[in-house]
C-alpha cells in the first residue's frame, strides 16, 4: 500500500456515475462496456507506476486482474452518488457486497465514501456516524485496512466553487476529520479534501479572494493537527497543475499529508481519445501523457509527502 518512500502513492478510478458523465461529453450515451474497458486500460498501463489502485466491484473487478501484480488493490463499498430529492446525501453500501466479500475478491483495503456536513441537522450526521462504525467494526473483524474518503458539502446551500463557501470549508474539512479519527470508527486512513479552495488564495486567485497565503497555509496546518491518523489528499478533478501547486503549497504550509489517492488529475484526459479514437490510441495516450502525468505526480510527493512511520 505504500511506495518504496513510504508514501502513498495510489491510484483511483473508481468513479462511476461521474465517469458516465465524463464519457457522455463526447459521446450520446456510455454504455457498461465502455466502462469496464477504459477502467482496464487504466489499470493495466498504470498501476506500475501506483502503489496501489482503486476500483469499485460492480465496473471494475476485471480491471483488478489487468493491474501490476506489486499494486495493491482497494474495493469501493459505496453506493455511486446519493438521492438528491432527500435531505442529507445520506449514504449506502453496495447491497450484494460486504467487507468480507471485498476481501475475497482481492481487496487489500475497503475505501468509503462519506458526504459530510458538520453544521447539518444532528440526526442525518447521527445516522452517517452510525453507518461508519458499523463499516469500521466490519474492517477490524475482517482484519482489513479502512479507507473513509470525507466530502464537505453545506446544508445551507452555498455551492462549493462559490466564494462563500471557501470561507467556511476549513472548519467543515478539518473539524469532520476530527470527528471520524475517533477509535470507534476504526479508520486507518482518511482521504480527505485540501483545507481551502486553491482558487481563491492569494496568489493562485484569478478574481476574489477569500484567504491570504499566511491564512490558507494555517488552515493546512490546522488539518494536520486535527488527526494522528495517516492522510492523503484527493484531487477532485481540478488539473494537473493545480493539484501539483496544491500539494507544494501543503508542503511548504507544514502539512504533514502522506500521499494522495486520486484519478482525473491523472487519467482524465484519456477519457476523450477512449471515446473519439479507440482502443490503441487510448494504450498510446496513457503510455505517454498518461505515463508522465503520474510520473510527475509521483516526483511531487517524493519532495512533499510525509512518509507513513
Amino acid at each position: 500500500m505504500l511506495n518504496c518512500n513510504g508514501i502513498i502513492a495510489d491510484l483511483a478510478i473508481d468513479q462511476r456515475g461521474a465517469m458516465k458523465k465524463m464519457m457522455e461529453k463526447y459521446q450520446d450515451k456510455a454504455t457498461m462496456e465502455d466502462i469496464v474497458a477504459f477502467k482496464r486500460l487504466v489499470s493495466q498501463e498504470l498501476t506500475p507506476y501506483a502503489s496501489s489502485i482503486l476500483l469499485d466491484p460492480e465496473y471494475g473487478l476485471s480491471a483488478a486482474k489487468q493491474k501490476d501484480p506489486e499494486s495493491g488493490l482497494l474495493l469501493a463499498y459505496e453506493k455511486t452518488g446519493y438521492d438528491a430529492s432527500i435531505r442529507g446525501r445520506l449514504p449506502d453500501i453496495l447491497t450484494d457486497w460486504s467487507v468480507h466479500r471485498l476481501k475475497a475478491a482481492g481487496a487489500d483495503a475497503c475505501k468509503f465514501l462519506l458526504y459530510y456536513d458538520i453544521d447539518e441537522n444532528l440526526e442525518i450526521n447521527n445516522q452517517k456516524q452510525a453507518l461508519i462504525e458499523r463499516i469500521g467494526s466490519e474492517c477490524k473483524a475482517e482484519e482489513i485496512p479502512f479507507f473513509l474518503e470525507l466530502v464537505s458539502y453545506d446544508s445551507a446551500g452555498r455551492t462549493t466553487d462559490s466564494i462563500d463557501y471557501a470561507r467556511v470549508k476549513p472548519h467543515k474539512v478539518n473539524d469532520t476529520m476530527k470527528i471520524f479519527s475517533e477509535r470507534i470508527y476504526h479508520v486507518d486512513v482518511l482521504k480527505v479534501e485540501v483545507p481551502v479552495n486553491m482558487n481563491f488564495v492569494e496568489g493562485y486567485a484569478k478574481g476574489s479572494i477569500a484567504y491570504t497565503k499566511k491564512e490558507a497555509a494555517r488552515h493546512y496546518m490546522e488539518q494536520s493537527q486535527a488527526t494522528d491518523l495517516p492522510f492523503v489528499f484527493l484531487s477532485a478533478g481540478v488539473s494537473t497543475a493545480l493539484f501539483f501547486d496544491t500539494l507544494r503549497f501543503a508542503k511548504d504550509a507544514g502539512s504533514s499529508f502522506n500521499g494522495v489517492l486520486c484519478g482525473r488529475a491523472t487519467w482524465a484526459e484519456g477519457v476523450k481519445v477512449f471515446i473519439q479514437k479507440g482502443k490503441e490510441a487510448t494504450i498510446k495516450w496513457l503510455r505517454t501523457q498518461g505515463k508522465k502525468n503520474i510520473e510527475e505526480l509521483n516526483a511531487v510527493l517524493a519532495a512533499t509527502a510525509t512518509p507513513v512511520i
